[in-house]
This record gives structure tokens, sequence and C-alpha cells, in this order.
């Protein structure tokens, strides 16, 4: 039977299911390119009003997950997992969770990407240490498992094309924030890289994507239903993202603070994101099949850091992908921006709220983000923050360092912390790090309560 776009488009905007063979065919036609981009918009906007059914989520996610080429990990001798988070502001557990999975006898394809809006990238902070290539072919990724048991890489060109063009399309067409389209794409591309578990960091707060709890938990349920259906052992971890993980955001300075804690070192302002690294490295190690619940699998990934087993091996990949490893050693003495501002607290009180969307927004304008694909990134641009939610503040201490490689990019992310940090005049209980965890177990209960709102 000959399909028709038209035909296609016109069933699932009357809100009808498709069939298999139906959204292959719009796949096939993103990814070879024989649709046109008027009608994907149009097919696209029709699944952002009507939704798809399980069965079609979970044909869409594979139809696109082999729509190009896929990574095949056989021989390697190790089960492979990963990690994906939705984003947040100075997430930077990639460096942490790679080498704790691959020291627990695990590997770990991570293919990761670019800031965007508010949010950074895994891959310009890693560009930030000098020589280290994130574009490797797959015989090299392979090299790099093989030696390390981690490699963190951007997309190949061949990888999921047809997520590349519909993704550039929902960007453009207002349907980005659907919990069906998202899931695809984050899930094909997942899923392409031939893991045998994932574990999910879905961030919730004022700097996530989805600030909506329940859109949060519908979203995480979806991505551990795909993930279970196609073979791959997955859970989602609901974490905070009301205020920036860790002490930094930036590009360099987050690569430093990872170092600082692969290395055994601690500081209270930074022990959510050492916390939040190892629950994650627990289920992946747990779900690789090296441990046999998530807190066994925590128990060893804190050996493991404490040890130095993940620093050698973080180490390790980054000298075999080209980066200069003198530079990770050189600390403080590296990271040197042309310039510093301090932002003080203008009244005492207690640090009470942060918009943390305006926050990574300062990132980016001191130069560490990026509004468009393809806009350069400084490395030393990016801000470290002197107090966690809930702590006391005295008028004139230092709450923001910013850093910059151009005195004019200073002014508007000033601007911006004065609107994003609010002290209040009483004391205030943080979120908890991790909200909620949704498993194989658990996922039927937020599909059905999203089903029946």
């Amino acid at each position: 039977m000959n399909l028709h776009a038209f035909d296609v488009i016109r069933k699932k905007r009357d809100g009808e299911e498709l069939t298999d063979q139906e959204i292959r065919y719009i796949v096939e036609g993103a990814a070879r390119e024989t649709i046109p981009e008027e009608q994907l918009s149009a097919w696209l906007m029709a699944v952002f009003l009507r939704g798809l059914s399980l069965r079609e989520l979970g044909t869409l996610t594979t139809a696109m997950r082999f729509s190009g080429e896929v990574l095949d990990h056989k021989g390697l001798g190790r089960k492979t997992v990963d990690k994906h988070s939705t984003g947040g502001v100075g997430d930077k557990t990639s460096f942490l969770v790679a080498p704790l999975a691959a020291a627990a006898g695990l590997a770990d394809p991570m293919i990761s990407g670019r800031a965007l809006g508010h949010t950074g990238g895994t891959l310009d902070k890693l560009e930030s240490i000098p020589g280290y290539r994130t574009q490797l072919s797959l015989a090299e990724m392979r090299h790099v498992l093989e030696r390390c048991g981690a490699s963190i890489v951007g997309q190949t060109k061949n990888l999921v094309p047809a997520d590349r063009r519909l993704y550039s399309l929902r960007d453009r067409t207002a349907t980005v924030e659907n919990p069906f389209l998202i899931c695809a794409s984050i899930m094909s591309k997942k899923l392409a890289a031939g893991l045998d578990a994932l574990a999910i960091d879905v961030k919730t707060g004022s700097g996530a994507f989805l600030r909506n709890e329940d859109d949060a938990n519908f979203l995480a349920a979806l991505m551990v239903e795909t993930g279970e259906r196609a073979g791959t052992r997955t859970v989602a971890i609901l974490t905070d993202m009301s205020q920036p993980l860790g002490r930094f955001a930036g590009n360099w300075v987050e690569i430093e603070e990872s170092m600082a804690l692969l290395r055994g070192e601690r500081n209270p302002l930074n022990e959510d994101l050492r916390e939040i690294s190892l629950v994650l490295a627990g289920w992946m190690i747990h779900l690789g099949g090296k441990a046999a619940n998530a807190e066994e699998g925590r128990a060893i990934a804190e050996t493991n850091l404490m040890d130095g087993s993940a620093l050698r091996i973080f180490r390790e990949m980054v000298a075999a992908q080209g980066g200069d490893v003198h530079a990770l050693d050189s600390g403080e003495a590296f990271h040197r921006p042309k310039f510093r501002r301090i932002f003080r607290a203008e009244k005492s009180g207690w640090f009470a709220a942060a918009d943390c969307t305006k926050l990574g927004w300062a990132v980016q304008r001191l130069g560490a983000g990026r509004e468009r694909a393809g806009e350069p990134v400084e490395a030393h641009a990016g801000l470290e923050m002197h107090t966690k939610l809930g702590m006391k503040i005295e008028s004139g201490q230092p709450l923001v360092t910013m850093f910059a490689e151009d005195e004019a990019r200073l002014a508007e992310p000033q601007e911006l912390l004065r609107e994003a940090l609010m002290i209040g005049d009483a004391p205030v209980e943080p979120p908890p790090l991790v909200k909620r965890i949704i498993s194989a177990e658990n996922k039927n209960t937020f599909l059905n309560a999203a089903q029946r709102t």
C-alpha cells in the first residue's frame, strides 16, 4: 500500500492511532529527507496536540533509533550503561558517574550534547580541556572503551539522523515541550548507543525545562516504559534543580570542581553534587548487574570515588581522547579569567529561593553558553556560588563570583543575579535532592495517573 504524508497527518490530526507502517514511513521520510519540512512540521503539531499511545511511542522511538548507524558493543566484555540528564545549571554529574561506573567493571559509551539556552553542555565543558576530542569515529570510541571503560563524545552525523531533522523542526515550530516527542528524541539516541542499562536524571524545580512536577513524573515514566520495552533496564530519578548543582557553573570551572571530587576532596557547597552522582552511579552499577540493589551500587561507587579508581579512569579517558592531563592537575592555576566580579548580599537574612533559570542565563551571558547552535563559548566564563538554599546570610557577604573574558559581559549577569536570588527574613528548608524514583516496578502508577487527568 502506498502511503502519503497528507493522509498520515490528517489521521493523527483527527485523533486516530497510527499504524506501525505509517510511523515508520514518517521517520524514514525525515531521515532521507523525502518528506518536505512543512508536512513534517504539520505531523509534529498533530502529535503535539493529540499525543501518542504507548505502542505508537515505542514504534516511533525504535524507528528513529534505527534510522542511521547504531553502536554494537559485542566482544567488549562489559555490560554498557549510561546516564542522561534532562538539563540543568551546574550539572556536571557525567564527569563523575562515567568513571564511577567504569571502575565497577562496566562500560559507559556516553553521547552528549552542547549548551543551548540556559543549560550548559557536556561537550563544551570537556573541550575546555586543551586538546580533548569530542568527535571520534565509532572505531576510535571502541578503542577508548576497551582501554578505559568510559568515553564521552558528541553525536556522529549518522547516528539517529531522523531525530536531528525532527528536533530542528520542533525547535522552530513550538513543538518542543511535548512528553512523547521529548521521550522519543532522548530515548532513540540513548538506545542507539547500544545500552544494557540507563539511569535518567529528570530535573524538577526553577531551573528545569519541565517545572510542573506532574509533567516531569509522566515524562520519567514514559522514558522508563520505552527503555524497558526496548530491552534496556531503565530507571528515572527526579532530582532538584531549584539552585545550581554544586559550587560552580560554566565550562572549565565545572571540570575543576569534578576533579576535586574525584580526588576525594569535600566541600559543604557541593555535597549535593557528590550525593546525586553517587545515587545515579549506584543505579547504573545495580542495573548493570554489578550490585544486588541500588544501595549496594552506591556503596561500590563511593568506594571507587574514595580510593582513586574513578579519578584514574577519568584521566585515562581524557588522555585517550587527546586531552592534556597536566591541565587537570593544575587546579585553579589553569583557571585564569580576565575579569572577576563579586555579587554581594544587599541585606541580612536567609537564602530563601533562587530562579535557577535566570542563574543559567547569567552563566550564558557571561560567555559560557549559547543562545543559538554554532555560537562559540568561552572556556573560563562562569560563576561560583558561595551559599546554598537555607543558609544564613549577612549583608555584604559574597553570594556569587562571576568570571568573564570580556568586562562588558558582566553587567547583564549582575542584574540577572539581583533578580534571581531571594533573601528572606526567616529560615527555610531546602527541597530534597532526590524527590522520587520511577522504575519498571512503579512506572504504571504515573502513566495511569496522567491518562486519568
